[in-house]
């Protein structure tokens, strides 16, 4: 791969630059806090990670976070696993993310959309007031900290309210998409006992009704930890026999009462895919999160007060977590609950353009199915409003920068297009937006302030302009205080810190280039490495599906027992297509030229679907372990996939193959 100087995609301008909240960040830091005033972000970047404590006290300075009681040292203890944060220090997120109605009562805090895409406005004001009453119930109801308050919830402001009530009495929030089956859910809430459930009795997607509460019921049932369960009518039904109606509980006029709490208690319980075995319960801390989120809203999506952040996710995802965070910076957050593609496949930028949003967030999946099915977002829709339009979730191929930057440009807009990447592990981003660096083509602008983030070989040797592991050798205040049910935190221990003692290993293959940007590759457990040159699954699929014929592929590298290497690419095909000698051909061939003969694969084999977890990632590694004759019960969670009938043929192929 060559990373030798190609011109940027796109430069901010001087005036972008001097706007910027980093530029007045890095000015204040050097006034106050010995940060270099020259060098622009390489240079502060460099200072954020040699002077991690300087750097997090100058955060908090910054942002002026209120602590209830001082801390005695920023970096108790810089260990990894176990380094302590402020230690000492209690505060509280929920009154961090509140502060705004102080002075902006009226302006709205949410703006929630639906299928009709017709925003409903929630003011500071009222959303400090349903707070303020919905604490005061969770109290009511014997909800202490610590206690475990979960939602069965879409992206709806309930949910909004529900996290911050949950917070501000010092309770732990944890939270699945109605769209989750009941397996999915008790995998994940039976781990953590919750004694609040707040449930709707449905959803509505795809301009369809979908009823849950046969669900629901068996929620109840099987969560025995269960005090009261709140009854959220979205579908309009009655509340159920021994729930709480949701309206009561929000009714009163109560000033919010924030329980301050230790630094390093916890504020939410998240999971990974959970691929194989129980997924992961992923605890965060109250002021961990809090620090984390103020510095990649506030200075690297350089938000606050007048923008108007949209992101499109689901309660069952980190990046709603993170989009809830906006409130932080003053932002008004855009909730969208609904499909992204209804009633067509613009339907995404029609909610930007009906929110004003400023910077609007998506997948990297929804932007290449966006320029495959001939949307024009800035010719069909007034995005004027919008000033970054950022992907996560998989990499953007180079084929998504330049359409993005085309579409826009075409309409003299000055888009700045921000790929991040990050983790459920972290909440938050190990690269991506920067408003003061150019973006390249396929790249993420630099690793973020405060993140020590490295490629290494398997040797633990720093690599620039090569492929390696994305490594992160100091802490951040976000990374997990525990995994929930893990007493001696081993599972924690071996899921980041078994390959490299004392040092993050994230499982993602990524180049560092000599620019100081960084490309992501895709997983590195499930990298594709064929006589000792690797390649991520992304470079594959970003060739493979620009074939119009392929709907979506997953590329499998199998280690044989023999010492041999079969790599098959499965394909979808789009319909009416034919997987006939000629498109094999095409295939065969676009890889060859585009990457890399040696990747190539074995065989092109046609199937009915590709799997996913429920948070819409490719699952390449359980596949692997299929083909390569584990059974399915030992190779995947079914609970956690999309739709399990796919598996059925992976697992027959891998018995014919036998």
């Amino acid at each position: 791969m060559s990373t030798a100087n190609p011109q940027p995609l796109w430069q901010p301008d001087p005036e972008r630059i001097a706007q910027a909240r980093i530029t007045r960040f890095q000015a204040w830091a050097a006034e106050h806090h010995g940060a270099p005033a020259e060098g622009g972000y390489p240079a502060l970047h460099r200072w954020s990670v040699d002077r991690l404590d300087t750097f997090w006290k100058a955060v908090t300075e910054w942002f002026d976070v209120r602590f209830a009681t001082p801390y005695t040292r920023v970096l108790g203890d810089r260990a990894m696993p176990g380094a302590r944060w402020f230690p000492g220090a209690t505060l509280n997120y929920a009154e961090h993310a509140l502060r705004a109605a102080a002075d902006r009562a009226a302006e709205p805090a949410l703006l929630c959309v639906d299928e009709t895409h017709e925003p409903r406005p929630v003011t500071w004001s009222e959303l400090r007031r349903q707070v303020g009453s919905l604490a005061a119930e969770l109290r009511a109801l014997g909800v202490r900290p610590g206690d475990r308050v979960s939602g069965y919830l879409p992206n709806i402001p309930e949910a909004v309210v529900a996290l911050l009530a949950t917070a501000a009495v010092g309770a732990v929030w944890t939270s699945c998409a109605p769209d989750f089956g009941a397996r999915s859910v008790l995998d994940r809430f039976q781990q953590v006992e919750p004694v609040v459930l707040f449930t709707v009795d449905g959803y509505r997607y795809g301009g369809k009704e979908h009823d849950r509460r046969d669900i629901v019921a068996e929620l109840r049932r099987e969560l025995p930890t269960l005090r009261a369960v709140v009854h959220i009518p979205l579908l309009g039904t009655d509340t159920p026999e021994g729930a709480l109606e949701w309206s009561a509980l929000t009714a009163g006029d109560t000033e919010p009462v924030y329980e301050q709490v230790p630094f390093d208690h916890p504020l939410w319980v998240l999971y990974s895919s959970g691929t194989t075995g129980l997924p992961k319960a992923i605890v965060q801390s109250q002021g961990g999160i809090l620090v984390e989120h103020l510095k990649q809203l506030g200075l690297h999506c350089d938000l606050g007060p007048g923008d108007r952040f949209f992101w499109y996710t689901s309660t069952g995802w980190m990046m709603w977590n993170f989009l809830v965070s906006g409130l932080l910076t003053g932002t008004t957050i855009v909730l969208y609950d609904g499909s992204p593609g209804h009633p067509d496949t613009g339907a995404q930028w029609r909610i930007a353009e009906r929110t004003g949003a400023t910077l609007y967030g998506t997948s990297a999946a929804y932007v290449m199915a966006c320029r495959k099915a001939g949307v024009h977002p800035a010719r069909d829709y007034d995005l004027s409003m919008v000033e970054c339009v950022a992907t996560t979730g998989s990499p953007l191929p180079p084929d998504g920068f330049r359409w993005l930057h085309d579409e826009f440009a075409e309409g003299g807009a000055d888009l700045w297009i921000a790929s991040v990447s990050g983790g459920t592990d972290v909440c938050s981003c190990f690269a991506g937006a920067v408003p003061t660096l150019p973006v390249y083509t396929g790249e993420l602008q630099a690793p973020g302030l405060g993140t020590d983030l490295r490629s290494w070989d398997p040797n633990g040797a720093p690599l620039v302009d090569e492929v390696g592991e994305l490594v992160v050798t100091q802490p951040m205040p976000s990374m997990p205080i525990s995994f929930w049910n893990d007493p001696d935190g081993s599972r924690y221990h071996d899921s980041y810190f078994d390959t490299y003692p004392g040092v993050w290993r994230h499982g993602d293959w990524i180049t560092v280039t000599s620019r100081g940007s960084v490309i992501i590759h895709g997983r590195s457990d499930s990298t594709l490495n064929r006589q000792g040159v690797r390649m991520g699954s992304a470079d594959i699929y970003e060739v493979v599906e620009r074939l119009p014929e392929i709907r979506e592929s997953l590329v499998i590298g199998v280690e044989q027992p023999d010492g041999g290497y079969w790599m098959p690419l499965f394909v979808h095909l789009a319909p009416g297509a034919v997987l006939d000698e000629a498109l094999l051909n095409r295939l065969k061939q676009a890889i060859r030229e585009q990457l890399s003969p040696r990747h190539v694969p074995d065989e092109i084999i046609e199937v009915p679907g590709i799997p996913h977890t429920l948070t819409g990632k490719r699952i390449e590694v359980p596949v692997k372990r299929l083909l390569q004759g584990t059974p399915l019960e030992k190779a995947v969670n079914p609970g956690s996939i999309d739709n399990v009938a796919l598996l059925g043929f992976y697992e027959e192929l891998a018995r014919k193959r036998a």
